[in-house]
């Protein structure tokens, strides 16, 4: 209990912190491109009127304009309401990590700069947390309550308390996106934290990326494509518990360790491309601000 209670304290005496640092993440999520090349967002369909001269021909809606024998145009609104919905992974290969950090606390951090990004440009902010089952969901809504309780659930599954919970194994990854495209009525920018070590999840994520623009965020750790040489040693997957042990000397092994992660990496960029979401990897030993506004400032990430 103390260890938790520590944690607590640490996550609340960064906030100041975290929200100077998630100033320049919001600004970014406000910039034109972030908003005229992510899927177009920043206008919403209103109605039509007749073509005047000099109006762009390309506006023309050619269905009302058959029906009424002469050419109308579509009007646009510019929408300033940008929803941000969390998908939050916190099942047991996430609590894992060989260096200063896990994952999860990784994530944790991730999840609290894009909670006070929203909160600096006004908009409704909403979430879900999984493991094996849903865990905790919250409709989208412009409140400081909002981001005040998924940053207190956001240390209620950190290490110590999400252990009382560890009797559901596996990751309901499919479950959450189809949750989340089920709850969210207006068109959103969705961002999933996870290391995505799970399957099954393509069919989900396509639905979601269909309606809602969809950014992946896949957590590493330095461990995955370097492990230490350190003789032979055992590792156990925290989710199944299955015991493996590995030559770590051998430089063959290490090369093969490192070649594994690399085309694991590359074979799930190019799945969460054909499902229309954008991928971003932030390993445990970045700094997750400066890794998220590279993300919306660069243009590349948008083409």
């Amino acid at each position: 209990m103390e260890t938790q209670s520590s944690q607590y304290q640490t996550l609340i005496q960064r906030a100041a912190q975290l929200r100077l640092q998630a100033f320049s993440i919001a600004e970014g999520l406000k910039s034109g491109t972030f908003h005229s090349l992510f899927k177009g967002r920043g206008i919403e369909f209103t109605g039509v009127r007749e073509y005047l001269r000099d109006d762009d021909v390309r506006a023309i809606d050619w269905n009302v304009t058959a029906r009424m024998s002469k050419p109308y145009v579509k009007l646009f609104e510019e929408d300033r309401e940008l929803v941000v919905f969390l998908v939050l992974d916190r099942s047991l290969s996430m609590d894992t990590g060989f260096g200063s950090q896990s994952r999860l606390e990784c994530s944790n951090e991730i999840a609290a700069l894009l909670a006070f990004a929203a909160e600096k440009t006004t908009s409704p902010l909403g979430a879900v947390f999984f493991d094996g089952a849903i865990i905790f969901s919250l409709v989208p809504k412009s409140s400081a309550n909002n981001i005040m309780l998924i940053l207190s659930r956001l240390d209620g599954t950190t290490k110590q308390q999400a252990s009382s919970a560890k009797n559901v194994n596996g990751s309901m990854l499919s479950g959450a996106l189809d949750g989340a495209c089920r709850l969210l009525k207006n068109r959103s920018l969705v961002v999933v934290i996870s290391d995505f070590r799970t399957t099954n999840y393509q069919k989900a994520m396509t639905r979601l990326a269909s309606k809602h623009d969809v950014l992946a965020i896949r957590i590493t750790d330095p461990i995955d494509s370097a492990i230490p040489k350190i003789g032979s040693f055992s590792f156990e997957d925290p989710e199944t518990k299955i015991i493996r042990t590995f030559p770590t000397d051998s430089t063959s092994f290490q090369h093969e360790w490192k070649q594994a992660e690399i085309k694991r990496i590359e074979q799930w960029q190019k799945l969460c491309r054909r499902c229309g979401a954008r991928p971003l990897l932030i390993s445990t030993k970045d700094d997750p601000a400066k890794k998220l506004k590279e993300f919306f400032v660069s243009r590349e990430n948008f083409l």
